[in-house]
């Protein structure tokens, strides 16, 4: 065949021999090398699930150049939120290749309420906190939801998986 793909890095020589009509042939030698992409492997230099406040390091080990999709071109960069991080490196040869790292930092509770927040004497709301593990409302109740039947501001701490501690903001119940 007059056409070869060449696929796999390495070095190949290419001889072709070529006849025409009268039965004359010429032979030419090539060599192709077909160089090797990077496959970089985003190391982090701890857990990739944070507490808010955390930071992980990513690191794309050593090579000529990098792009991260935040914008740096360092061969490491520090991350304190939640994403997914993707670089680009770049080796000597001029090859490219690309990895991803997913980085999840927990968030704060948020309460809803199962009704208005502004009630009569007399009625009452559900307040619920997004999912935790442990449960510490500003009324010391420990459950994830709480019934309200006076005013005031209601919030709730809780500890997710990771041991991270999260506050919700105030919630203000009006009683009129």
């Amino acid at each position: 065949s007059p056409i070869h793909n060449y696929t796999h890095a390495g070095t190949y020589i290419v001889k072709l021999t070529v006849f025409n009509s009268f039965n004359c042939f010429d032979t030419v030698s090539h060599i192709i090398t077909v160089l090797q992409s990077p496959s970089p492997v985003i190391s982090p230099n701890g857990p990739v699930h944070l507490c808010p406040g955390g930071s992980v390091i990513l690191d794309a080990g050593v090579y000529s150049s990098y792009s991260w999709n935040n914008g740096s071109t360092t061969e490491t960069i520090t991350v304190t939120t939640s994403g997914n991080y993707i670089v680009t490196v770049t080796n000597g040869s001029g090859c490219t290749g690309t990895a991803t790292q997913s980085v999840i930092v927990s968030t704060n509770p948020i309460v809803t309420a199962s009704g208005p927040i502004t009630f009569c004497q007399g009625g009452s709301v559900t307040l619920t906190s997004s999912i935790g593990m442990v449960y510490h409302w500003s009324t010391n109740s420990t459950t994830q939801s709480i019934i309200v039947t006076s005013g005031g501001n209601y919030s709730v701490t809780v500890t997710d998986s990771l041991g991270c501690i999260l506050s919700s903001s105030n919630t203000l119940v009006t009683v009129n």
